[in-house]
């Protein structure tokens, strides 16, 4: 658990990180470096989550380098989807972290939404629901292993 205490928000208990894949822990169908140590790290303060469309067809072996298996979301309401994921776990308890359209349900649903600025760009409509913006993965992912920063961030 990772336990925020944001001025003017209150205290969040952070158990969940949930995260889209392709774009936002992968481009074009491969993990981006990093991440795999990354997403360890936190393994173990949050349990992982990862939804997929699995677009690029390359999510077995993205599961076989993170020693997990993505949750693959079905074509059509994706976003919907994606979002309800979020509000089964306790959405007050989940952070999300995305880029693409198919990713605004989630980071609306979240007690924390984290949209990147990922090289396949960034949907207006994530940015919409998020309540934070960074430039990459990596930046996203220092945000929960350093999470004073987001206290900084997101205090009123």
């Amino acid at each position: 658990m990772i336990e925020l205490k944001i001025p003017g928000r209150g205290t969040i208990q952070l158990q969940h990180l949930v995260s889209d894949v392709n774009g936002t822990l992968a481009l074009d169908g491969h993990l981006i470096p990093g991440v795999s140590s990354a997403l360890t790290a936190l393994g173990d303060h949050l349990q992982l989550h990862l939804l997929t469309a699995d677009t690029r067809g390359r999510q077995s072996t993205i599961d076989d380098q993170l020693g997990l298996r993505a949750v693959r979301i079905l074509e059509g309401a994706e976003s919907q989807t994606k979002a309800e994921y979020v509000i089964k776990l306790g959405a007050e308890t989940v952070v999300a972290i995305g880029q693409g359209n198919n990713d605004a349900g989630m980071l609306r649903e979240a007690s924390i939404g984290i949209a990147l600025l990922s090289h396949e760009g960034l949907a207006y409509r994530a940015l919409q629901n998020a309540d934070v913006l960074v430039t990459d993965i990596l930046s996203a992912l220092d945000l929960l292993k350093y999470p004073i920063r987001l206290v900084a961030t997101l205090r009123q």
